[in-house]
Formats: C-alpha cells, structure tokens, sequence
C-alpha cells in the first residue's frame, strides 16, 4: 500500500516561512503526479500546488509567488515551501500522490500549519 507521510508543518508568525516535506514509500515515485492541498476548519479540501515527475507545476492563484513546490525524484519526497505566510493559509495540509495511469489518488494524514501572532 502507498505510503505519503507529512512533515514540517508548525507555528508561525505571519510573513513567516515553513517548509513542509512529504516522503512517499511503496509506490512509483515517477508515475505519480504528486500535490499539496489544504482543509481549513468548516472548509472543503482546496488544491495547493502539483507537479509531475518531469517538473511542470500548478499552483491556486492564492499561493502564487509565494509557496514553491519542488520534488526529488531519487528521494521519492515532494516539498512545499511555503512564505510570506498568512492568517488565511491556516490549516492542515496533505500530501497527494496520483497516479497518471488510472488517477487514483493516495493521501498523507496531513500536517498542520497555524499562521498566527
């Protein structure tokens, strides 16, 4: 069974910067599209940014500029920084790998990230 385990998340200041890091085990490392999303309390589930093996990205319009995904293929880990963080961006964020062959999605258990002063 496909394994995606989060971490990084934390507390942090706004205007401040965390890198979240999400190791993938038991699978293709290169047949999945893999993503962040993020849940905010009393919201669905929205699209953060993914990128496929060959290093193309997508981002939601309210990360651009600011968080960065990024993936190592030979270490089968896929990264978000994340900067000039905002209240707005509190919540918890999962990891998602895809598989482009027949788009099955598998999820992480997520790591919470809390913008605060």
């Amino acid at each position: 069974q496909v394994q995606l385990v989060e971490s990084g998340g934390g507390l942090v200041q706004p205007g401040g910067s965390l890198r979240l890091s999400c190791a993938a085990s038991r699978m293709i490392f290169s047949l999945y599209v893999m993503g962040w999303y993020r849940q905010a309390p009393g919201k669905q589930r929205e699209l953060v940014a993914t990128i496929t093996s060959g290093g193309s990205t997508n981002y939601a319009d309210s990360v651009k500029g600011r968080f960065t995904v990024s993936r190592g293929n030979a270490k089968n880990t896929v990264y978000l920084q994340l900067n000039g963080l905002k209240p707005e961006d509190t919540a918890l964020y999962y990891c998602n790998g895809r598989l482009t062959v027949s788009s099955v999605d598998y999820w992480g258990q997520g790591t919470q990230v809390t913008v605060s002063s």
